[in-house]
């Protein structure tokens, strides 16, 4: 069965108690981060058409999130940014809903 998609997301941040609630793509991207803990995540690993976006607005709403940029090769070589979660944060609440 298909995991369900988090349509909204409030978290605390540690240890100010700012609160911080978001909703479609960019609750799925703080799932996503939340998940990946250290490792973080790429473009690759967490497919969607506007990772960047997504990490931007998370930014905007007070939740700091890092970019490390790795090379790839390939027939297109270059750069991919991973993206790792910084702030900690406490999961108040989150709605699910079908993908």
């Amino acid at each position: 069965m298909p995991r369900k998609a988090i349509q909204k997301m409030t978290v605390e941040i540690l240890p100010d108690g700012g609160l911080v609630t978001v909703k479609g793509r960019q609750a799925w991207m703080l799932r996503r981060l939340m998940e990946a803990g250290k490792t973080g995540l790429t473009s690759i690993e967490a497919p969607a058409p506007r990772n960047s976006h997504y990490v931007y607005a998370l930014r905007r709403a007070g939740i700091n999130v890092e970019t490390e940029y790795e090379e790839h090769s390939g027939p297109y070589p270059g750069l991919h940014g991973r993206y790792r979660l910084v702030s900690e944060l406490k999961l108040l609440s989150a709605t699910e809903g079908s993908q």
